[in-house]
């Protein structure tokens, strides 16, 4: 049977139809409220029967059976709380497959590099090695980026611009790791672009995706995953990531090409990211190995 057929048949036996002409949102109103406490009400059966079989073991010999009448019992308030807010359970069902597929499934598709249709000299590096040195000067501990390739220092000098050794002024290896992983950088391509290392995309492309905006959104994204990261010891030994910081990162980056980039592909590129930059604060320093096309980033002490 498929999910709106149930919903449809699940309709007709609804003894709290839904009032016709609305009325305000604001004020419960009885059919609304039934369904839902009917719906707690059925999962407090389920644990209900699920305590019996921890208490009893086999002795519970009904326990399948009670099961599967609690859960066609939590399907038809579901499908009722649906039909109260106008809501198709068909609809319901496919969007929440469909996230958690993009949630703890790998992407079947090859990896796709946004820039693959331009010239090479308007594309990111597709191998890169960066040298992350430590400098004292002024009572501060600044941290610069070397291009091994090429021998110069391509980003900014960075401090923690913190009371306390945070080793945030290691963070640009969140860009390489999103360069790597995602093959999406808008800060790394102006810092590239400013060594004149790679060109600008065309426009509007180069606004659009790699401008002010692209840029600010994801130092925000380094950010509060930075944030996160310090409440769970930089990650290490983490294999999960929580998913309001998932679908945060999805929502601010839906204006941008790597919207495509499932929320499982920025598990990964986090978990990877904060290993290596782990390994950088440890030693004070190393280098960071990248490639593109094999979607890795490795430590050199």
């Amino acid at each position: 049977m498929h999910m709106g057929e149930f919903q449809r048949l699940a309709r007709k036996t609804d003894r709290t139809p839904k009032n016709e002409g609305g009325g305000d949102p604001r004020q419960p109103n009885r059919h609304d409220v039934v369904p839902l406490l009917g719906l707690v009400g059925e999962i407090g059966g389920l644990l209900g029967e699920y305590k019996k079989r921890l208490r009893d073991g086999e002795l519970h010999r009904n326990f399948a059976d009670e099961v599967a009448e609690e859960l066609g019992d939590i399907m038809w308030y579901v499908a009722n709380v649906a039909d109260k807010f106008d809501l198709d359970l068909e609809r319901i069902a496919a969007d929440n497959l469909e996230k958690v597929k993009d949630r703890w499934l790998q992407p079947d598709a090859g990896r796709r590099l946004y820039d693959s249709d331009l010239p090479t000299q308007q594309q990111i590096p597709r191998t890169f090695a960066y040298r992350f040195e430590e400098q004292a000067a002024n009572h501060e501990i600044k941290v610069v980026m070397v291009d091994e390739f090429r021998g110069m220092n391509t980003g900014n000098e960075l401090t923690d611009n913190s009371y306390e050794d945070d080793g945030y002024r290691f963070h640009d290896v969140m860009h390489l790791a999103f360069a790597a992983h995602l093959g999406w950088s808008p800060v790394l391509r102006k810092l590239l672009r400013t060594k004149k290392i790679i060109k600008n995309r065309p426009s509007p492309l180069d606004d659009a995706e790699d401008g002010g905006k692209g840029q600010v959104v994801e130092e925000a994204i380094v950010a509060a995953a930075y944030v996160y990261a310090t409440e769970h010891d930089f990650l290490e030994g983490i294999e999960e990531i929580d998913w309001q910081l998932l679908r945060h990162i999805k929502k601010m980056t839906r204006q941008f090409e790597v919207r495509d980039r499932s929320t499982w592909e920025w598990k990964e590129v986090l978990l990877r990211g904060f290993a290596v930059w782990r390994q950088l604060r440890e030693e004070r320093g190393g280098v960071v190995l990248g490639n593109l096309e094999e979607g890795t980033l490795e430590f050199r002490a």
